[in-house]
């Protein structure tokens, strides 16, 4: 297949791109903005409905991402090997995508509900949440509808044919645009929306999902004492005498 100029742009140029900046971004914003790097929490102005959302959308977004993880980086000859044909992957694959996809965006419509009916937490929103919300939400929109509209034609489209192999053929440093252009229109979109929210994510408060809690593994144990007499036969020296 022919490979233009413009899909030379789309399906090369464009990922390298976001790739870079991401990478450069993640850099920079921990070298110059170690306290922005932070989730901007709004759980003090509100917590009924972000005790419901909160946990629907970060669960879901973890299967959501596991699952791309297998389709994209394994690829289709090792699940092949193991006796697992198309159609049994495909059957598991969407079974399991439709809970994690609607688990995800259910909770991220609770969340933008309450960003946006909330006063405090509407106040609280930044240009850039917005930009991020958009971003996110039609990244998301457009996988579903894409995954909903190949599996209900009842023509499914197996992207471990063209798609999954473009990805990796870009970490091999030999991409291949050409698997990309007969892809359906649907799935270049997301993969373009993709491409956009990855390369503005370092500079969003998306960026906390690159933090982890590793110090507290080492970290020594806090010892607490108690100033209750009653607890131990050690007497608090003079001035914190309980008051009766």
């Amino acid at each position: 297949m022919n490979v233009d100029a413009t899909d030379q742009l789309l399906w090369v140029a464009i990922p390298y791109a976001t790739l870079v900046t991401c990478i450069g971004g993640l850099i920079w914003r921990y070298r110059y903005d170690k306290f922005g790097w932070t989730t901007r929490s709004s759980q003090l102005y509100e917590n009924r409905l972000l005790r419901l959302g909160s946990p629907l959308f970060h669960y879901g977004i973890v299967f959501v991402f596991l699952g791309h993880v297998l389709g994209l980086v394994i690829p289709q000859s090792w699940t092949d090997a193991l006796g697992i044909s198309e159609n049994a992957y495909h059957v598991v694959s969407f079974g399991l995508g439709a809970i994690a996809g609607g688990a995800t965006v259910l909770g991220l419509l609770i969340l933008l509900y309450r960003r946006r009916t909330v006063g405090s937490v509407f106040s609280a929103t930044t240009h850039n949440d917005k930009v991020m919300y958009v971003l996110l939400g039609l990244t998301l929109a457009l996988g579903v509808v894409a995954t909903l509209y190949s599996t209900l034609s009842g023509h499914p489209h197996n992207y471990r044919d063209d798609i999954s192999p473009w990805f990796r053929s870009l970490f091999y440093l030999d991409p291949q645009p050409e698997l990309m252009v007969g892809a359906p229109t649907l799935f270049q979109l997301h993969a373009l929306s993709a491409c956009a929210l990855f390369a503005f994510w370092p500079f969003s408060r998306l960026v906390h999902v690159f933090s982890a809690p590793v110090g507290y593994l080492t970290r020594p144990y806090l010892v607490y004492r108690s100033r209750d007499t009653s607890l131990g036969s050690h007497r608090p020296p003079r001035g914190w005498e309980r008051v009766q």
